[in-house]
């Protein structure tokens, strides 16, 4: 498996106009929206999606809010270190609600290509967060760019897929 998703592997800054992230979505929908519309096409294709992911692995991480106990389901480029599967984000101006819900619940659903796994999310901290995002930093191109234009440290979620 590699670290990086195919979509990813010839972007190596974080500024790339190209970038999924760096797509434009409609301000009025709110990025909720375009969400759905990938959501949506991703169970319809088997985990396919065209448009700016066109290529790409995605995940679909669903989570229960942290505040509001309702699920929420977020389109996620997965990551793998070896076979640990982790996820992170570009999110620039703080941590992102799927985050936040992990900590709070680490019990998540995680739909992979045509399968569905029930499964635990891990934020790291601390010492086991330093090691990773070491490791994170020397081999993600694309991470370590973001964490050079940010002040706070990247998000770093372990995925571990149940049955």
């Amino acid at each position: 498996m590699s670290e990086t998703t195919p979509a990813q592997a010839d972007i190596t800054d974080y500024n790339d106009p190209d970038a999924p992230w760096n797509q434009a979505w409609d301000q009025e929908g709110g990025i909720a929206n375009w969400n759905d519309d990938v959501i949506e096409e991703f169970r319809a294709n088997s985990g396919k999606v065209g448009g700016a992911y066109a290529g790409g692995d995605l995940i679909l991480l669903t989570t229960t809010g942290a505040k509001s106990g309702k699920r929420h389901t977020t389109p996620l480029g997965p990551l793998y270190r070896g076979d640990t599967l982790y996820v992170s984000s570009f999110i620039e101006d703080k941590y992102p609600a799927w985050w936040y819900n992990i900590k709070a619940n680490p019990q998540v659903t995680v739909e992979l290509r045509d399968k569905t796994y029930q499964a635990s999310g891990r934020v790291l901290e601390g010492a086991e967060y330093d090691e990773f995002a070491g490791w994170v930093m020397a081999n993600n191109p694309l991470l370590a760019d973001f964490q050079s234009k940010v002040d706070r440290a990247v998000p770093l979620v372990v995925l571990t897929l149940g049955s």
